[in-house]
C-alpha cells in the first residue's frame, strides 16, 4: 500500500532526488544553505558529491525544487482540506490541524522555508511566492467564512500571524508531539477568533 505524500516524497518509497532533498533539508536547516557544500550532501545520502549532478544540476536547483515541493504540498493540502467541510469552523480548524501537523512532522523543512526564499533564482522564488499567496488565500477565505465581522484585510494579518505561531515549532520542543499538537491547534484557534 504506498505511503501518504509527503512534502517530498511522492510515492510508495523515496527515490533518489527526493532522499536527496530530505538530506539536504535537514542540512540547510542545521548549516544553512551557504554552509551547506555539494559534498555534504553527498555525503549524507552515500554517494559522491558530483555524482548528484545526475539528479540536480545546482545546489541552487535541489533548493528551488525542495521549496516548490512544500509550497505545492501545502496549497494543494490546504485547498483540499477546504472543499471537503461545509461548516465554516470545521474548515478553520481542518486549516490550523493541517498545517500544525506538518510544522511538526517536518521541522527542517519549515526551517529552510523561512530562512531560504532570498537564494532561490529569481524564477524559482517567483513559483514559490505565487503558491505561498494562494496558500495564505485560502485561509483568508476560511477565516472570513468562520470569525463574523472580520475584515479581509484582518484575515490575512492573522493568517500570517498564526503562521507564525505555529511555524516556530522547530525552535519549541519542551512538550511532547500530541501535547504540542493540541497546544497549538488551540492557541492558533482562539488567536484567529479572537483577531475581529
Amino acid at each position: 500500500m504506498p505511503a501518504n505524500p509527503t512534502p517530498l516524497v511522492n510515492g510508495e518509497k523515496a527515490n533518489r532526488r527526493e532522499q536527496i532533498m530530505a538530506a539536504a533539508a535537514e542540512l540547510f536547516a542545521h548549516h544553512g544553505f551557504h554552509g551547506v557544500g555539494i559534498d555534504d550532501i553527498g555525503a549524507a545520502v552515500g554517494i559522491s558529491g558530483p555524482a548528484l549532478y545526475r539528479h540536480f544540476r545546482s545546489k541552487d536547483a535541489i533548493l528551488g525544487e525542495m521549496l516548490n515541493s512544500i509550497s505545492r504540498y501545502l496549497l494543494d493540502g490546504g485547498t483540499a482540506r477546504a472543499s471537503q467541510r461545509d461548516e465554516p469552523g470545521e474548515v478553520l480548524e481542518a486549516l490550523v490541524n493541517f498545517h500544525v501537523d506538518f510544522a511538526l512532522a517536518h521541522p527542517a523543512l519549515i526551517t529552510v522555508q523561512e530562512r531560504n526564499l532570498a537564494n532561490l533564482t529569481d524564477s524559482d522564488r517567483k513559483q514559490v511566492r505565487a503558491m505561498q499567496r494562494q496558500y495564505v488565500e485560502v485561509w483568508v477565505r476560511a477565516i472570513s467564512d468562520a470569525v463574523p465581522g472580520i475584515g479581509e484585510r484582518q484575515a490575512r494579518s492573522a493568517a500570517h500571524a498564526v503562521f507564525g505561531l505555529i511555524n516556530s515549532t522547530p525552535y519549541n520542543r519542551h512538550l511532547g508531539d500530541s501535547e504540542l499538537t493540541e497546544m497549538l491547534c488551540r492557541l492558533a484557534l482562539g488567536a484567529l477568533h479572537a483577531a475581529k
